[in-house]
């Protein structure tokens, strides 16, 4: 094989290890949407709470299995630092999203849009935003000691 197509295959395998990273990233950020989307509409349709107090237990619950998810499935092999400091970065990074996401609900609502419609466009926002801190901030790739 010659070192052109070593490194071919190299980064085929790379790419496709990102793939399935994402994959798992997606379907944590699914476990969250759904399950969160479940405890809104519980809290502001079964139980008539206001949006904010419904969006902030989903929130909580959410929040709780997307960290178990993207920690110990979608990122597993990237843990480059203590537990503690994985689960202050992306505590930190999520509260940032969570004004942002707020925002985002508070406003759409404020122009007479559902706050159910708000999630969905909020989510789509975040997919991106949060694969992207997590990948390079909150659970970086392992620095290599050459």
């Amino acid at each position: 094989m010659t070192n052109s197509s070593a490194s071919h295959v190299k980064e085929q395998i790379k790419n496709r290890k990102e793939l399935n990273r994402f994959i798992k990233y997606w379907l944590g950020g699914g476990l969250y949407f759904w399950l969160g989307y479940a405890v809104f509409a519980v809290g502001y349709s079964v139980f008539h709470w206001g949006w904010l107090p419904a969006k902030i237990l989903a929130d909580a619950i959410g929040w709780t299995s997307n960290y178990l998810v993207q920690r110990f499935w979608a990122f597993s092999d990237r843990i480059s630092f203590s537990e503690m400091k994985h689960a202050g970065r992306y505590v930190f990074i999520e509260s940032i999203g969570f004004v942002m996401d707020y925002l985002i609900i508070w406003g759409l609502k404020s122009i007479g849009i559902t706050p159910y419609i708000g999630f969905f466009l909020s989510a789509g926002f975040f997919t991106v935003w949060s694969y992207l801190w997590y990948k390079y901030w909150v659970f970086p790739e392992k620095r290599q000691v050459h």
